[in-house]
């Protein structure tokens, strides 16, 4: 009998901010309609961060959380892998600014900057370092404060986004090389890709090396969309063929929530039944790096996600960046 070492996803925890901006809320700040929202995106509500409220305290909040659904304590933890576009400074790192706030001195904490695929990368990340002997446990999480860097004068993108934060802890696990590897608890196979010919598609147009400034968040919607579908199924069906599975041997879809259009094209492509796909954009927005564990913890913490289940991931962001991973929880 010959062992390897996986990743384990022992516990999850999110955060979103008090602040609740629905769709209605939007009179009076562009020209909108709930109609119109829900329609195109299938968003009817989205939190927003309020004084006091950064990137680090949500993705504090939601480390705890998610320490706390593990059992174990901050002292536990080797690594801390932070995906998010919207960190509190330039430098240092956000990730260093959660691991000093929750009591912790030793190991290594860095953030991951893949915009909306972030939470994809950073899991990916960690189950490298934990496989790979370097750390026992990890701290992984997406958390963004993307209303900060909005055009709230731009219809076709301020209603589309929100704020929120969502963490896991992953832990190394010995496992039996001999048993199938779809059946054994941990993260599958993973998949990861980019193209930078996109960068114009969705992008800020600010920056310290360029601008100075922080710029604003600018996207050609239609442009995505036409991508998004293709790329996504591309990316699993290569997930699905590592792992020697299909579409029927899912029990969980969990997509990155950014467009509910583009989550029913891409279920519907890949042949997953509309009741395996789990949906939180309605409630959340687009939150990116943070969409993936936010959805991740409402469908464990309501009970959809249990112990045995598969679980698909998948998100596609600004780069453009994408990318699948697939878990037996």
């Amino acid at each position: 009998m010959t062992m390897s070492i996986r990743s384990v996803i022992r516990g999850t925890g999110s955060v979103l901010p008090e602040r609740m901006m629905r769709n209605q809320d939007f009179a009076g700040i562009v020209e909108t309609s709930d109609e119109w929202i829900r329609q195109r995106t299938g968003i009817e509500a989205r939190h927003i961060a309020g004084e006091g409220e950064t990137t680090v305290s949500l993705a504090e909040g939601a480390a705890r959380k998610a320490l706390d659904a593990a059992g174990l304590t901050p002292a536990d933890i080797d690594v801390i892998i932070l995906a998010t576009a919207t960190p509190n400074n330039t430098f240092p790192a956000s990730a260093v600014q959660v691991q000093h706030k929750l009591g912790i001195t030793h190991g290594f904490a860095f953030d991951v900057h893949a915009v909306c695929s972030g939470f994809v990368y950073a899991l990916t990340t960690a189950d490298l370092y934990l496989k790979g002997g370097v750390a026992k446990r990890a701290l992984v999480i997406g958390a963004e404060t993307f209303s900060r860097i909005l055009d709230w004068e731009d219809r076709s993108t301020c209603v589309l986004f929100g704020d929120g934060a969502g963490a896991v802890v992953l832990e190394a696990v010995t496992s039996d090389d001999d048993a199938d590897a779809t059946k054994v608890q941990g993260i599958v196979t993973a998949r990861l890709r980019s193209d930078g010919s996109h960068q114009g598609k969705l992008y800020v147009d600010g920056g310290p090396s360029t601008t100075g400034t922080v710029g604003k968040l600018r996207m050609e919607g239609r442009e995505v969309f036409k991508h998004a579908v293709g790329m996504i199924t591309d990316v699993i069906e290569d997930s699905f063929a590592a792992a020697g599975i299909g579409p029927d041997d899912v029990d969980w879809f969990v997509p990155h929530q950014a467009n509910r259009r583009i989550i029913d094209a891409s279920a519907r492509k890949l042949g997953i039944a509309p009741e395996k796909v789990v949906i939180t954009v309605n409630q959340h927005g687009n939150t990116s790096a943070a969409s993936i564990p936010l959805a991740l913890d409402a469908a464990v913490r309501d009970g959809r996600i249990k112990r045995g289940d598969l679980v698909l991931l998948e998100a596609m962001g600004g780069g453009f960046t994408w990318g699948a991973v697939l878990i037996r929880w």
